[in-house]
C-alpha cells in the first residue's frame, strides 16, 4: 500500500512540473518587441547557432521565380550574436500593417519560439505581428460589437458531397430578426474557407467598418474554392493531409458550376435579403477569377462584384461551358448595370499585365468599372487593404 501510496504521489508531482513547465515555463526572451518608435527587435537565444538570420515580408523583396509566375519573396536580414542571443532591430520604424516573418538558424527555417501568434499560408507557417495605426487599426480586435463567425457544412447537389463555409454574422444578428444582405468572400489557389478570417482579418475588418458606421452590417460567407475537397486540410474525413497548391477542380469550372448551390444554402438557412440588389462577391487571384466567372454566368445574381488581383482567363486547355462566349455573357452582365465592378491589384503583381488587358476590354466596350492600384505584388498586404476599400462600397442605400 505504501509503495502505491509512493507511485501515486511521485505520478502527480511530475504531473503538477509538466502542468507548471506549460504555465511557467518557455523563453524569457522578449520577440518581436516593438519599440515606442514603431522598430521591432527580435530575438532567439541559440548559443551553439553559426549563422541566424530574419525573413519577413518587412524586408526588401528579392524575385523568384516558380511555375506560376514570378513573385516577391521576402528578403533575408543577418542577425547579430551577443552572449548566445541573436538580435536584429529594424533599420527603420515600420509602418502600421500587420505583418510575418520566420528565421533561419544555420540555413534551417523555424518559427520564433517567444511568438505564439502564427498564421498557415498552404504550407507556410509564419509568426505575426501587428504595428497599429492607420489602416491596421482595422485589423486589431477593438472593444466594438463583435459578429460571429461560425464554420458550417453544407450539401451540394451539384457535386454531390457535403462541403464547410466560414459565415460571419454581424454583431446583432441572433437576436435583431432583421434580414441582411449577403457578400461571398473567395480565397485564392492554395487556401481555403479559413484563409480570409485567419490570414485576411475578415471579420475584424468587418466589426470594425461596421461600428465605425463605414460599412452596411452583412452576412460574409466565405467558401472554399477546391471544389474536389470537402474542407480545409487537417479539417475534414481525409486527415491530416498536406496542404497543396496543386489541387483538382480548381479552375476548370466545377466551383463555378456549383456556386448557386451556396446561395441556396445561404438563403435557406440565414436571414437575408434574397436578390441581386443585396449580393456581392470578391475574391483574390484565384477567387477573383471564380467571382468574374461566376458573376458573369449569373447576372441577375450579384450587384456588386470586385477582383483582387484576379487571374482572368482560364488556361488553354481548359474546356467548360463556364467559360464560352465570354463577351457574350459579359455584354449581359454589364447591360443589366451592375451597381459596383470593383477592380484592385498591385503594379508589380505578376498578374498586372493581364488586368491591364482585361481593363482595356471593359474600357472598349464601355463598361464602367472601379480601379484602385497599389504598391507592390501578390500578397496578403494588398489584399486586406481591397477589402477595406470595397466593403464600404456594398449595399448603400
Amino acid at each position: 500500500m505504501k509503495k502505491i501510496l509512493l507511485l501515486t504521489v511521485v505520478a502527480f508531482a511530475a504531473l503538477c512540473g509538466n502542468a507548471q513547465q506549460a504555465l511557467w515555463g518557455g523563453s524569457q526572451i522578449v520577440s518581436p518587441e516593438i519599440n515606442p518608435d514603431n522598430t521591432v527587435t527580435f530575438r532567439l537565444v541559440a548559443p551553439k547557432a553559426v549563422k541566424v538570420e530574419l525573413t519577413g515580408d518587412f524586408i526588401p523583396t528579392q524575385k523568384i521565380k516558380t511555375q506560376y509566375g514570378e513573385f516577391d519573396a521576402p528578403g533575408v536580414a543577418q542577425m547579430v550574436e551577443k552572449d548566445g542571443v541573436w538580435q536584429y532591430t529594424t533599420p527603420a520604424p515600420l509602418a502600421p500593417e500587420l505583418y510575418s516573418y520566420t528565421m533561419l538558424v544555420d540555413g534551417l527555417k523555424i518559427n520564433d519560439p517567444s511568438n505564439v501568434y502564427r498564421i498557415r499560408d498552404v504550407k507556410s507557417v509564419t509568426d505575426v505581428f501587428i504595428i497599429p495605426g492607420d489602416r491596421a487599426d482595422l485589423y486589431s480586435i477593438k472593444d466594438v460589437p463583435h459578429g460571429t463567425v461560425s464554420k458550417v457544412w453544407y450539401n451540394s447537389p451539384t457535386l454531390g458531397m457535403n462541403r464547410r463555409l466560414t459565415v460571419y454574422t454581424p454583431a446583432g444578428y441572433e437576436t435583431s430578426g432583421k434580414r441582411y444582405p449577403v457578400f461571398y468572400l473567395l480565397h485564392g489557389m492554395g487556401g481555403d474557407e479559413n484563409a480570409w478570417t485567419e490570414l485576411g482579418r475578415a471579420s475584424q475588418i468587418l466589426d470594425n467598418l461596421i461600428a465605425q458606421g463605414k460599412a452596411e452590417p452583412m452576412i460574409v460567407v466565405m467558401t472554399n474554392g477546391n471544389a474536389a475537397l470537402e474542407a480545409a486540410p487537417g479539417e475534414s474525413s481525409l486527415g491530416f493531409t498536406a496542404p497543396s497548391m496543386n489541387l483538382p477542380k480548381t479552375m476548370e469550372g466545377s466551383f463555378e458550376t456549383h456556386f448557386p448551390d451556396v446561395v441556396n444554402f445561404i438563403d435557406k438557412n440565414y436571414r437575408t435579403v434574397k436578390n441581386k440588389k443585396s449580393r456581392a462577391i470578391a475574391g483574390l487571384s484565384m477567387g477573383g477569377f471564380h467571382s468574374l466567372h461566376i458573376s458573369k454566368n449569373n447576372p441577375d445574381m450579384f450587384d456588386y462584384v470586385g477582383l483582387f488581383s484576379a487571374a482572368i482567363d482560364p488556361g488553354k486547355d481548359v474546356k467548360s461551358p463556364i467559360y464560352a462566349d465570354g463577351d457574350k455573357k459579359l455584354k449581359v452582365q454589364f447591360d443589366k448595370k451592375p451597381a459596383l465592378y470593383w477592380i484592385g491589384i498591385g503594379n508589380t503583381d505578376f498578374l498586372y499585365q493581364a488586368n491591364k488587358a482585361y481593363r482595356q476590354k471593359l474600357d472598349d466596350n464601355g463598361y464602367k468599372y472601379t480601379y484602385y492600384e497599389t504598391p507592390e505584388g501578390h500578397i496578403w498586404k494588398n489584399w486586406r487593404i481591397y477589402l477595406t476599400e470595397f466593403v464600404p462600397l456594398l449595399f448603400k442605400k
